[in-house]
């Protein structure tokens, strides 16, 4: 398994923040020793508010909170807008070196680093690079999120392509569904259509609405394949 998953996802609101909360909690738990990240956070003061969400997943959460919230989240932002402007807006400049720095740091303190993107791939970290060009530079494998919804088809095979196209590797896709009110046969659909198309496996598929306890039942096939799918890359 890399030392380090990226959680990217199909656009704002694809349900990044308990994909990664749910993967963290899902790998504590066969023992290994895990952190999130979030390297840029708008619309906060303060703690990062993705950050907060990830640890209610993580039984050691309060405590890697209080000893390393400033490397889980170098930047947070008051606005909420693509990192880029978020940052622009606070006279302020996202440094890439920064960035890589409290990564790297991280991976040297834990088994795992699970780094959740803010918005979709390509979204800018400043005026010269985006979120996946330090995607690829790190070497990070990626588990797309997907909002199953109209319209899932387009952003998710266009978000794969462009990661395919910088030679980044795909552990897999993860459907989320964003509303109560989907059309069955639409969103079926959206699953086979795009592993298909991509050529990118189906972890599985999150519900809507779900509690904690639910969500995690729900997720053990979904990190059950991925860690399958991590063993078999390495042999």
């Amino acid at each position: 398994m890399n030392k380090s998953i990226f959680i990217a996802g199909t656009d704002t609101g694809a349900g990044k923040t308990v994909i990664t909360g749910l993967l963290a909690g899902y790998l504590a738990g066969r023992g290994l020793n895990v952190i999130t990240q979030k390297w840029v956070q708008t619309g906060n003061r303060g703690l990062s508010e993705d950050i907060l969400a990830h640890m209610e997943f993580l039984d050691n959460g309060k405590d890697l909170l209080e000893r390393y919230h400033s490397l889980m989240a170098p930047y947070v932002f008051g606005y909420p807008a693509s990192p880029h402007l978020a940052a622009g807006l606070e006279q302020a400049e996202i440094s890439i070196p920064r960035i890589i720095k409290s990564h790297e740091t991280l991976k040297e303190h834990f088994d795992i680093v699970i780094v959740e993107a803010s918005g979709g791939v390509l979204v800018p970290l400043n005026r010269e690079r985006t979120m996946i060009d330090l995607v690829r530079d790190l070497g990070l494998e990626v588990i797309m999120v997907a909002a199953n919804k109209l319209g899932a088809i387009n952003h998710t095979l266009l978000s794969i392509e462009a990661l395919v196209k910088r030679d980044i590797t795909i552990a897999g896709v993860i459907f989320n569904r964003v509303s109560e009110h989907g059309d069955d046969t639409i969103l079926a659909d959206n699953v086979k259509i795009i592993e298909k198309f991509s050529g990118v496996k189906v972890l599985g598929e999150i519900g809507f609405g779900q509690d904690k306890a639910a969500l995690r039942a729900m997720f053990r096939p979904i990190g059950a394949r991925f860690v399958a799918s991590a063993r078999r890359g390495r042999s």
